[in-house]
């Protein structure tokens, strides 16, 4: 048996819910908790990963007053992205003993998720070479970020579903300036975010091969 604990944080800090998945990631390491998908929506905030270029955030002191846009520096791979409202953040805290013990596998494996769900809303989505995430044409429609460490992961995708996309003037996604950024809302607009919550569940339970979907409440 092999389940998988989905834990829906619904609208969170990004302080916060990066202290859950250190406080998760820590139990999975322990073997205290089965494998976890957090699920969150967060309010405004650029995130930069260990390598990202400082210059990529282009926003001014002023523009981020009047936002109210936080700014994190965080231990996961990537450049800088943009996490709010109308996009569902997905953390997977999955030990990849009980998987397969490659990054790479997984990354691809998380990204195939994104293009399966994708699919079922008639908007075909793939990879692009030598970037990591999702696109749509030349477009991103999920940004992926990972950490792994003693082969447990944390940190994750970000899927655009009725993002507001003029959040994204302030950096420059990714580190890419030659490629766009684009939504479920403009692609698939019948489609809603509690839909994609119950979606884009399924398509990793079928693809990591769980045996079944527990849902629990976080508590430390």
């Amino acid at each position: 048996m092999k389940p998988l604990e989905v834990i829906d944080l619904g609208n969170c800090p990004y302080g916060k819910a990066w202290e859950i998945q250190k406080d998760i990631h820590a139990k999975r390491v322990r073997k205290e908790i089965p494998d976890t998908l957090i699920l969150v929506e967060h309010p405004h905030v650029y995130t930069l990963g260990k390598n990202a270029n400082a210059q990529h955030l282009i926003a001014g002191k002023e523009y981020l007053k009047t936002k109210g846009i936080e700014i994190y520096n965080v231990d996961r791979g990537g450049d800088i992205t943009y996490h709010g409202p109308g996009q569902l953040v997905g953390y997977p805290i999955f030990n990849l003993k009980g998987h397969k013990e490659s990054v790479a596998w997984y990354v691809h494996t998380v990204e195939q998720a994104l293009i399966n769900l994708l699919a079922d809303y008639n908007i075909t989505a793939k990879r692009i070479e030598k970037l990591t995430g999702v696109w749509v044409n030349e477009q991103k429609i999920a940004a992926i970020g990972m950490r792994v460490s003693k082969w447990v992961t944390m940190h994750g995708f970000a899927l655009n579903v009725s993002t507001d996309l003029s959040l994204y003037d302030g950096i420059i996604p990714c580190g890419i300036v030659s490629k766009g950024i684009t939504r479920i809302a403009d692609l698939a607009p019948d489609i809603l975010m509690e839909q994609v919550k119950r979606d884009v569940i399924i398509k990793f339970r079928t693809l990591f091969n769980f045996s079944e979907v527990i849902r629990n409440h976080y508590s430390d």
